[in-house]
């Protein structure tokens, strides 16, 4: 889990929470918020998480907005926190890289207007994310695996306001 900083056309500053789960390198969940803090976070991480599918740990730096409330709500869903050490963001690389991914691919090709729309921006690409890009590590498949199309006619499918595109067989 980690935050990330997002400015917006008027300079104000956003910020985007994401929860990358280490198995699959998928992205379960990303949301904005113009203040975060230690219950905003805790709410995030519950709705992320039901009860009954939660992780045994949860990686994260030692940022402070992480208070007493988030790892009281992690010990209680059952959650072991896992703080890195401090100045060592290499400890926490998976989801750093997914931020670059974020960067990269996404926000470097837009103009962000407001919160509602780094939202919706930032949930259509957590899709293509889980979906269609595909990775080395899970020889070249998504998080989401999907079976191999033999047959039909090629089209493509503008993904992220045609930032990226999928194709497929029809």
């Amino acid at each position: 889990m980690d935050l990330f900083v997002v400015p917006t056309i008027g300079f104000d500053l956003l910020y985007a929470l994401v929860i990358v789960r280490l198995d699959r390198r998928d992205l379960i969940w990303i949301n904005v918020t113009r203040n975060p803090n230690a219950e905003w976070i805790a709410r995030q991480t519950t709705e992320a998480f039901p009860w009954n599918e939660a992780p045994g740990y949860m990686i994260r730096d030692r940022d402070r907005i992480y208070g007493t409330v988030v790892t009281r709500r992690l010990r209680a869903m059952g959650i072991r926190d896992k703080p890195i050490a401090p100045a060592s963001p290499w400890q926490n690389g998976f989801v750093e890289r997914l931020i670059g991914s974020i960067r990269r691919e996404c926000l470097d090709h837009v103009i962000v207007l407001g919160e509602m729309h780094l939202r919706r921006v930032l949930k259509s690409y957590a899709d293509y994310y889980n979906r269609f890009r595909t990775r080395r590590s899970l020889n070249k498949d998504a998080p989401v695996s999907r079976s191999i199309q033999r047959t039909g006619v090629i089209r493509s499918g503008a993904i992220v306001g045609g930032l990226h595109h999928h194709y497929g067989r029809v």
